[in-house]
């Protein structure tokens, strides 16, 4: 056995055999793939093979793109047959929510370049004769889709590395992984050890043993995933003598289960919502070729509905019963990327759909592994968008919840309830006592909106479908009543987002964002690490704000900081909320070892409550003796001022565009500030406000977010932020050699902000494709309506050629296309008159 390699691939499903091949395929044939048992002996080997392209994700939805295409060339390659029956994929529809669903997503497929066709229920009906289409509005069909042998699939993968010099070594089982001084690996099995540079876990079902042995909670336990396999049925055998074709897979998204044909008989995979956690330790070290016992009586609901939807299954016999474990995370979407705290340890892991996404995720690990970088933004699949409030409890919970959702209509405006609250704000009580619906985010309750005093929802508004899965609200309050509708279109909730942005605009609001990350920067190294790092200069005079952003080695944006210098050699840096172990990450890795420069994150120290509108210098001039005046505190300053009795950092700056400062406080705090600003604010009618809010007022002042106007795939200045990019600061910083290549070879594409025309009831979301004459020219990537701008909105890039304000394009929203117009930035206050008044 090989005592030392370039890359150590534990694991040998699928996933882990197409990360090999992949990195083989970039040109390091020094890789070894070590599996405890015989390849495929997981959860590989009972996997149903369905290669389902139907994605929301984008992230996700290019490696299945990606996977689908490869999996065709790699059998030319190898000359092994993967047993690849493209007989494509229909998705039915029943309702109307449904079909919005199904229109969005295509949508989100047209930009990453999917084909998806809709099917009437006649051309349903051609296409599976055996069906009964009752109900059925609708479809969708994936044309290049169907199903895969994975076992076939996985041996072409470890063919073809193998043909490219890796090595992979069968029934060695690895004991223990040791990071050494230089931040190699030692890979220690039962039949001796490996030094290598890196280590790439893809152990499945075994993802959380893996992860004990380098001390990270990795957030994967799988699932009990049943489904079943019938007897022969005379109509497919009948079908399969005249020489007529396979039926699609059908998938009854509204009943919740896939049927496909299988040896003349039936596959049937459901997805009930009582399916338990499992392996919650991890597997037994015995552990091979493993199912559990079937329970039939979880699945009736989804049984019996197919019996009505395919009266033939009713006719079949049950031949086997197949429950086997499914590795899933929280929101159901894998981890892929490069583990927290440890360099060069990389993480593929949490494949629900791991036949699906594994081809795509081996290209991109690989490409991340040796380039430094993946090609394709991974935002929706790092495995750093978790964090540590992610523990077994929250898992099993989460994890079962993301089961049960996989045919569940997937709402933009969704707020799931399962392990919730878990992190709440010292004012989370009286936000709710004011009517907050609150939404999560990195384990977070933020209010989302304000709901008037007992305001609810009835039936006749929900207006829920007669199907098995037909939930289109938020979780009930504690008193039972119902206060939102998920939609895909604007939703009842409008109308009361649309109030609270016109009384920011008017008076005053208060926004709670406690959920943003913070961290302090000091040292005497503090100033030039930093403006090593971010590509803007950090500012100089104290008392000062800049915003900064890191970029990728790329040109592209990693993260956007919000830099306060507090004192000499004293930084005060404050992040996006969702990316606190992502960004953090990467500043501990990036941080000098020299003891120069030292770092603490201070989160959970530090409430932040933020106070905007024409009279928040009013209010805040009565509980300070600070002065507020313009002359004495100016835009994008910071000063330490008193709130009553309390402190706080108040930074004059915000993420609505209007007069405002941001109150960093003590969080034990935060209640005594909270009471304060109501009852000072009383006489200039302050009232709260939610992130929805918030997200309506941002897009109108063309504020960009991170991973949606920013991301590792457009430059920095594709994104429109030549203010805050210095390629002329005297030093160096990561990413600006290639930023300067990048903008010599010219960019391919420009940041635009869009006055969308002619809708009444929906507005974009992002992932929408914008068209010049028939011909994809970009996509949006956030959009809503401006209530002060009375205008609705979106963000986007689009091809340099049709980015000059006026230019007119298309965009597609829901199936339909509506004229756009290329508007000038920041549609309201563009001069910045409230934010600096």
């Amino acid at each position: 056995m090989k005592t030392s390699a370039k890359v150590v691939v534990v694991g040998g499903g699928v996933v882990g055999v197409s990360t090999l091949y992949h990195l083989a395929k970039k040109g390091w044939t020094d890789v070894v793939l070590v599996e405890r048992k015989e390849l495929t002996s997981g959860s590989t080997w009972h996997a149903a093979g369905l290669l389902p392209l139907f994605n929301m994700s984008y992230s996700v939805g290019k490696l299945h793109q990606y996977s689908v295409n490869f999996y065709h060339e790699l059998e030319k390659e190898t000359g092994q047959d993967v047993g690849f029956s493209v007989v494509s994929n229909i998705r039915l529809a029943s309702n109307q929510d449904r079909m919005d669903e199904y229109r969005y997503y295509s949508g989100v497929a047209q930009t990453v370049g999917v084909e998806v066709n809709f099917l009437t229920p006649e051309q349903v009906k051609e296409a599976w004769p055996l069906a009964n289409l009752d109900g059925v509005i609708g479809a969708i069909q994936h044309p290049d889709d169907g199903y895969i042998q994975a076992a076939d699939l996985t041996m072409a993968l470890a063919k073809g590395a193998r043909s490219r010099g890796a090595t992979i070594y069968r029934n060695t089982a690895v004991l223990d992984l040791e990071q050494q001084s230089d931040e190699s690996w030692i890979v220690k099995t039962d039949k001796g050890d490996i030094h290598c540079e890196h280590v790439v876990c893809c152990t499945g079902n075994f993802a959380r043993k893996t992860g004990e042995m380098v001390g990270l909670d990795i957030p994967v336990i799988p699932v009990e995933h049943q489904y079943i396999v019938t007897d022969p049925h005379p109509d497919i055998l009948a079908r399969k003598a005249q020489g007529l074709p396979e039926q699609a897979v059908l998938r009854d998204s509204d009943a919740g289960y896939y049927l496909r044909e299988e040896a003349g008989g039936f596959i049937l995979g459901p997805y009930e919502e009582t399916a338990p956690c499992c392996y919650v330790d991890g597997p037994s070290e015995h552990s091979e070729y493993e199912l559990f016992n079937g329970d039939l009586d979880r699945l009736m609901p989804h049984i019996e509905a197919c019996m009505t939807r395919v009266p033939g299954f009713a006719d079949v016999g049950i031949k086997t019963v197949y429950n086997g474990a499914i590795a899933y995370t929280p929101d159901g979407n894998p981890i892929v990327g490069p583990a927290w705290g440890l360099n060069n340890l990389w993480l593929n892991e949490g494949h629900s759909f791991g036949i699906t996404a594994a081809g795509g995720a081996g290209w991109q690990l690989a490409e991340w592994i040796v380039d430094g970088e993946p090609t394709v933004d991974m935002m929706g699949v790092d495995p750093r968008r978790f964090g540590p409030y992610a523990s077994r409890g929250y898992l099993r919970s989460k994890n079962e919840e993301a089961y049960d959702h996989v045919f569940k209509n997937h709402y933009p405006d969704e707020e799931r309830g399962a392990a919730r609250p878990l992190k709440t704000t010292p004012c989370y009580d009286r936000m709710k006592a004011l009517g907050a619906v609150f939404g999560s985010v990195y384990g977070w309750e933020r209010p989302n909106w304000f709901a008037p005093p007992g305001y609810s929802l009835s039936d006749e508004d929900l207006d829920k479908s007669d199907t098995l899965w037909n939930k289109n609200h938020s979780a009930a309050l504690a008193d039972g009543r119902i206060v939102e509708k998920n939609s895909f279109r604007r939703s009842n909730y409008f109308d009361f987002v649309g109030q609270e942005c016109r009384h920011v605009n008017e008076h005053v609001g208060v926004l709670d964002m406690s959920a943003f990350s913070k961290c302090t920067v000091t040292g005497r190294g503090s100033e030039a690490w930093l403006n090593s790092i971010v590509a803007n200069t950090i500012p100089k005079a104290i008392g000062r704000i800049g915003l900064c952003h890191m970029l990728s080695k790329n040109g592209g944006v990693r993260a956007e900081f919000t830099v306060y210098k507090r004192a000499k050699n004293s930084y005060y840096l404050v992040f996006a909320g969702a990316q606190e172990r992502h960004d953090w990450d990467y500043l501990t890795k990036l941080a000098p070892r020299d003891g120069s420069v030292n770092l603490q994150k201070i989160t959970t120290q530090m409430g932040v409550l933020v106070v905007a509108g024409p009279k928040s210098r009013q209010l805040l001039q009565k509980l300070t003796d600070t002065d507020m005046s313009n002359d004495n505190f100016k835009w994008l300053t910071g000063k330490s001022i008193n709130v009553g009795y309390a402190q706080a950092e108040a930074l004059r700056v915000n993420f609505v565009g209007e007069l405002g400062w941001e109150l960093h406080h003590p969080i034990e705090m935060q209640n005594y500030i909270f009471d304060e600003l109501m009852k000072a604010g009383a006489e200039f009618n302050i009232k709260p406000f939610g992130i929805r809010a918030m997200d309506s007022m941002r897009i109108e002042k063309s504020y960009r977010l991170i991973p949606r106007e920013m991301s590792i795939e457009y430059s920095a200045l594709e994104s429109g932020l030549e203010r805050f990019v210095k390629l002329d600061k005297d030093c160096d910083f990561v990413g600006k050699q290639a930023l300067t290549d990048w903008q010599e070879r010219g960019f391919d594409n420009c940041f635009a902000t869009l006055e969308v025309h002619g809708v009444n009831d929906a507005d974009a979301r992002g992932s929408e494709g914008l068209y010049k004459d028939g011909v994809l020219v970009g996509r949006a990537t956030s959009g809503g309506f401006g209530f002060r701008t009375n205008k609705s909105l979106a963000l986007g890039l689009v091809k340099t050629a049709y980015g000059a304000v006026g230019t007119a394009l298309e965009i597609e929203m829901l199936g339909q296309r509506y004229p756009v117009t290329v508007i000038e930035e920041s549609p309201f206050d563009g001069e910045n008159s409230c934010l600096r008044s």
